[in-house]
């Protein structure tokens, strides 16, 4: 079992920037993968970026590549969704996953949820 909790989430005018983060409460280990999701309101929830935590390997959607970027602090347990150029249909509660062994991008396929954190991206 690994806990999630994100933080970092709030209220941010349209092309502005802003950085959530994700803690895990143990080591993760080198097959896992861990990954950003987000869930706008009556909508279905969608990838968004996902790295391997060994490899640093990345994966984006094409609906944030060049603006979204993931990383990651092994030695903390903590992932970064780095945010900037912000839209208004950025707005959406985000949510950080936990996969073991092998990448999907449907959230169905992962294992550990966080509670999510709240984006709003004003017009």
């Amino acid at each position: 079992q690994v806990q999630l909790v994100e933080s970092g989430g709030g209220l941010v005018q349209t092309g502005g920037s802003l950085r959530v983060s994700c803690a895990a409460s143990r080591r993760i280990f080198s097959e896992y993968y861990m990954g950003w999701f987000r869930q706008a309101p009556g909508k279905e929830r969608e990838f968004v970026a996902a790295i391997g935590w060994t490899a640093g390997n990345t994966y984006t959607a094409d609906s944030v590549k060049g603006r979204f970027t993931i990383s990651r602090h092994n030695g903390r347990n903590t992932m970064y969704l780095q945010m900037s150029s912000l839209k208004p249909e950025d707005t959406a509660v985000y949510y950080c996953a936990a996969k073991v062994l092998g990448l999907s991008l449907q959230p169905r396929d992962w294992d550990y949820w966080g509670q999510g954190t709240q984006v709003t991206v004003s017009s």
